[in-house]
Parts: structure tokens; sequence; C-alpha cells
């Protein structure tokens, strides 16, 4: 039985949940879907400038666990550029 999911802190709520490529209708598009905890890493490490260490402090999350989210944000953003397919960002719950 897997460990129970620790909470993340997240205060980043996007005006916007969805980026697709230009003059491509949504119908004939795949999506990945980036989830609050991931977009809320990339905020803090990319955006608002700090490092893994005070952002994993910051969501209350250990260093390692920060850099496997982020980790897996960086991949789904880079499989939606490549391949050309819709980033969602999924709403907080």
């Amino acid at each position: 039985m897997p460990r129970p999911r620790k909470t993340r802190h997240i205060r980043f709520n996007p005006n916007v949940y969805y980026f697709k490529p230009r003059g491509v209708p949504m119908r004939t598009l795949e999506e990945v879907v980036v989830a609050p905890d991931e977009l809320e890493a990339i905020k803090l490490h990319d955006v608002d400038g700090l490092n893994q260490q005070g952002a994993a402090k910051k969501m209350k999350i250990s260093q390692p666990t920060f850099a496997r989210t982020i980790n897996a944000a960086y991949k789904k953003i880079a499989e939606a550029f490549i391949k050309g397919k819709a980033i969602r960002f999924e709403k907080r719950s």
C-alpha cells in the first residue's frame, strides 16, 4: 500500500486554464494536463526565482519531492510544445 500523499500548499490561482497552438481547432488537439502543484512549482522556481530548496519550503514538501514535481511539469510542457498539444491547467479542488 503506497504512502499517503502529503498536502501541498498552493497559493497561485491562474487566470487562464488552457493554452493551445494557434490556428488549430480544439477538437483536433490532444492535451496534456498540468496539475496545480506542478504549476505552483514552475511559478515559484521560474517566475519567482526561488531555488528548489526555498520553493519546496513554501510548498511544505521535501526538496526531492519538489524536484520530481517540477520535472514532471517540464516534461508535460515540453511534450505539448514538441508534439503540438494543448496544455490544460487542472483547477484546484
